[in-house]
């Protein structure tokens, strides 16, 4: 029985996703055709088409739908969507997407200058960010419109689907199942493609294919512990990373102004990364969060400031900078 219920683990569908992932970035030069002139054109075929209908069609006016309180005013809206973000990972796979973005445009587009190639980068990131925003909007007011027929959900996967299902039935949840394959592939092609170009750039031993393989093989394990559990375990690696992620990309966007010092990365990331760690614990599975070590450890990170907004991290992350910056000048100041 365990042998049996092993094998069904295995064969989960979502599993193989890495599999197409695998073949599919096989060829380093060939990501950015597979992405940009197949899987998401057909993606945004799919989902527009949902858009074209719900609006043809409306369930609701969205004008009078009520807000949830924890988007009744600006500050709680802006700061609930920011922690939210958090989920989506997008900072994340922002840096880690980065340096295929770079490869493909190096070696398909043929820039070889870093100006020519940040010049393309900026452009394709406009062009992206509008689309995404656009889509968002979209997202948004179809979810607005569905409250004339439906209930609140916190989940809103759970609502997209239900909308999807009212307006065509099976023919629509094997849609939207089309859509969230297309997305996965998409997605596990450049994470795995990422993983492996950024490996073999520091670890240059093992070869780009060979990296490849490890990262698709830990992506097909991992894929069958189950949602739940996957959830329950990355949320508190979300809250260690993110933190440091955006201050990286806050002192990346101001490289002309450090001059790439070290030390101000340093100071910067060991201030943020105190309240991070801190917050990670408090995050985890009850069995570590509700321990008595758990609980010194969140009295510690309610104490610090902005922890009723959620945002434990800026201060110290300011104060880390400033001292950071402080150090910089006195050393060139002194040389």
């Amino acid at each position: 029985m365990f042998r049996s219920n092993l094998i069904n683990r295995l064969i989960n569908f979502y599993s193989f996703i890495f599999i197409f992932a695998y073949l599919i970035a096989y060829k380093e030069s060939d990501i950015l055709g597979a992405l940009g002139k197949i899987l998401n054109p057909i993606f945004l075929i799919l989902l527009f088409l949902v858009f074209f209908i719900a609006f043809l069609f409306p369930m609701g006016n969205p004008n009078i739908a009520p807000a949830t309180k924890v988007y009744s005013s600006g500050c709680l809206s802006f700061i609930n969507g920011f922690l939210e973000g958090y989920n989506t990972m997008d900072a994340l796979a922002g840096l880690a997407f980065g340096v295929t973005i770079i490869t493909a445009i190096r070696q398909i587009m043929g820039k070889k200058e870093d100006k020519s190639v940040a010049i393309v980068t900026a452009k394709s990131g406009v062009f992206s960010m509008s689309a995404i925003g656009l889509i968002y909007v979209f997202l948004i007011i179809i979810g607005a419109m569905s409250l004339g027929r439906f209930k609140v959900l916190a989940d809103g996967g759970i609502a997209f689907s239900q909308i999807v299902q009212s307006y065509a039935g099976i023919a629509g949840q094997a849609m939207l199942a089309a859509l969230i394959i297309l997305t996965c592939i998409a997605t596990a092609v450049g994470l795995v493609a990422a993983f492996a170009q950024d490996c073999h750039a520091h670890y240059s031993k093992l070869s780009y294919h060979t990296w490849l393989g490890i990262s698709c093989a830990a992506a097909f394990l991992v894929a069958n512990c189950g949602l739940e559990t996957i959830i329950s375990w990355s949320k508190p690696v979300l809250m260690l990373l993110y933190p440091i992620a955006i201050v990286v990309i806050i002192l990346s966007l101001c490289v002309h102004i450090f001059k790439k010092n070290k030390i101000i990365y340093t100071v910067s990331i060991f201030f943020t990364l105190i309240p991070a760690i801190l917050d990670m614990i408090v995050s985890m599975p009850a069995v570590i969060s509700q321990s008595s070590f758990g609980l010194v450890v969140a009295h510690l990170r309610n104490a610090l400031p902005l922890a009723g907004q959620g945002l434990y991290w800026v201060v110290p992350m300011i104060v880390g900078l400033i001292i950071g910056t402080i150090i910089f000048k006195i050393k060139v100041k002194n040389n």
